[in-house]
């Protein structure tokens, strides 16, 4: 291959894999349509190529689909609606208090994504409802559960971090879309049964998997990003 022909090759690829990235949006309604043990077997794996301090790896997932699923998301849709307040995350999801500007965008992402269902300010019924959409991981067939080895530390879910956006962006880039889910990770007890998993994992949060559906009012809501001069800083150029 020529010189002219790599640079070729590259410009293609940096801008599929900006397109990739810049299409990555949280799909909260998802087609009834399967996805093979082999695709997320692919995507898994291709996203396991994320860097992580010393190459420890400290990703773990357990996939769920079919009656599994079906299990998980009704013992903790249950504990959702019957329970509420004697579950709480194993770690801080939040700070306790959200300062600015941070505090201004959580609520306009609140405002926009109940504006577009139609749920009016005030309505705790209508967006309870809505929440616990998370449990059904919005339809999707497979739903991911992540877990991280307690005895590591923040350097290690950093590393987690990355993992994770791996594994969205090998979604997008085949057809299939995705949505991070903290709200799992409440009901880590729940989920740590059912699932069996070994005491010393923490449940660091799920994520739903599937082919979105386009027809859902709520799959429009694309969140605003912060222009560059808000967020960088540039010296020495």
């Amino acid at each position: 291959m020529s010189d002219d022909q790599s640079q070729i090759d590259l410009a293609n690829c940096h801008s599929a894999v900006d397109t990739v990235m810049k299409e990555r949006h949280s799909v909260r309604a998802f087609l009834p349509k399967s996805v093979s043990k082999a695709m997320v077997a692919a995507i898994l794996e291709t996203a396991a190529y994320s860097p992580s301090g010393t190459n420890i790896q400290p990703w773990q997932v357990i996939v769920v689909a079919g009656d599994t699923r079906q299990r998980l998301c009704e013992r903790v849709l249950h504990a959702h609606y019957h329970e509420q307040g004697l579950h709480t995350a194993d770690w801080d999801i939040y700070p306790a208090a959200f300062v600015e500007p941070f505090l201004a965008r959580r609520r306009k992402n609140g405002f926009d994504l109940y504006g577009l269902l139609g749920i009016a300010k005030g309505d705790k019924e209508a967006m309870n409802k809505q929440f616990a959409r998370n449990y059904t991981f919005f339809d999707a067939p497979v739903g991911l559960i992540f877990t991280i080895d307690r005895r590591l530390v923040r350097s290690s879910w950093l590393d987690y971090g990355m993992f994770m956006q791996n594994i969205m962006l090998a979604a997008r880039a085949r057809g299939l879309d995705t949505c991070p889910q903290i709200a799992w990770s409440v009901f880590h007890q729940i989920i740590t049964e059912e699932l069996q998993i070994p005491e010393q994992q923490m449940v660091v949060c799920g994520m739903a998997l599937g082919y979105a559906d386009s027809t859902a009012v709520v799959n429009s809501l694309v969140t605003d990003r912060e222009p560059l001069e808000k967020f960088v800083s540039f010296r020495g150029f």
